[in-house]
């Protein structure tokens, strides 16, 4: 990644145009500094370095080394939005968004592989990440500095993201903010709880319909715990339909997942400063018009 140093700019170094211009992280410019891969106008640099007018400042990424190598794996994707940039696709469920040990194959990780055309030294950027159990709209970056730039906006009014859930029952009160912390269930290593000493955790949500004993609810985030919608809707007594860990299976109505989909997700980009704005919606969720998912939610 290369910058031109500005007229303005003229006597700042190298440390400020890497932080300030280029928005570079602090880890990022670190290890690019001990690692000699920190240039200006070609020759290696110093972070005090002052630069002039003109200067270019280049920074070579290193990349990191995945924990599971990729696999190949022909799924086929449904793209929302590409470009050289970045890449949002409507992740199915159920299916793994990363890789792990009881998900070597079977991953959207290795799924987006394929889809690149399994290059070498290929490395998988989500900016933001879904729950197996959780369908919809994910965004992918294709280099280490887009996805730092990314999510650097996440939980902020430059990255929105909305979902829609099936619930058990329907909430008491037809939209609200769930203010309720959260934190890990003693001697659990996925199960979350509501407790007072957990971390502030704000969900808002707005009923959209009723049917049949249960709410289409459409939702936002305020933070990002962990599992926090489900959490939250369990605790108001509204599990999430089919969601097994906080309500009840159904593995008929459900398979292997939860009626929870990642619905819009509004984006500011990185380059062009543009915004993206995407939807998708799950068979589950009936006649929805897109103008729904933008809704106030007070």
């Amino acid at each position: 990644m290369e910058y031109t140093v500005k007229a303005e700019e003229a006597g700042r170094r190298v440390r400020d145009i890497l932080r300030r211009s280029m928005e570079v992280s602090y880890t990022a410019m670190k290890s690019a500094k001990w690692n000699g891969r920190l240039l200006l106008n070609g020759e290696n640099v110093y972070t005090d370095a002052k630069v002039q007018a003109g200067d270019v400042v280049r920074i070579d990424w290193a990349e990191e080394t995945p924990a599971y190598r990729p696999r190949r794996f022909d799924l086929p994707l449904e793209t929302a939005w590409e470009d050289e940039y970045l890449l949002a696709v409507v992740k199915p469920a159920p299916l793994a968004s990363q890789s792990s040990r009881n998900h070597p194959d079977d991953s959207l990780e290795n799924a987006v592989y394929t889809y690149f055309g399994c290059p070498e030294n290929f490395v998988y950027r989500p900016v933001n990440r879904l729950d197996k159990g959780t369908s919809g709209l994910m965004m992918i970056a294709k280099t280490p500095h887009i996805q730092h730039l990314m999510q650097r906006q996440l939980h902020t009014p430059r990255f929105r993201r909305r979902y829609l859930a099936l619930t058990e029952g329907v909430p008491a009160e037809r939209e609200g903010l769930i203010d309720l912390p959260i934190a890990k269930a003693e001697g659990a290593t996925v199960k979350r709880v509501t407790d007072p000493a957990g971390k502030p955790s704000r969900t808002r949500y707005r009923v959209l319909a009723e049917r049949n004993g249960r709410a289409l609810v459409l939702l936002e985030l305020e933070t990002g715990r962990t599992h926090q919608i489900r959490v939250h809707l369990s605790a108001i007594g509204c599990p999430v339909a089919g969601d097994f860990l906080y309500g009840r299976e159904l593995p008929e109505e459900f398979p292997g997942r939860f009626a929870l989909h990642s619905a819009l997700l509004e984006a500011e980009h990185p380059v062009t400063g543009g915004m993206i704005r995407l939807t998708s919606l799950p068979e589950w969720a009936g006649e929805v018009p897109d103008s729904v998912l933008l809704l106030d939610i007070d």
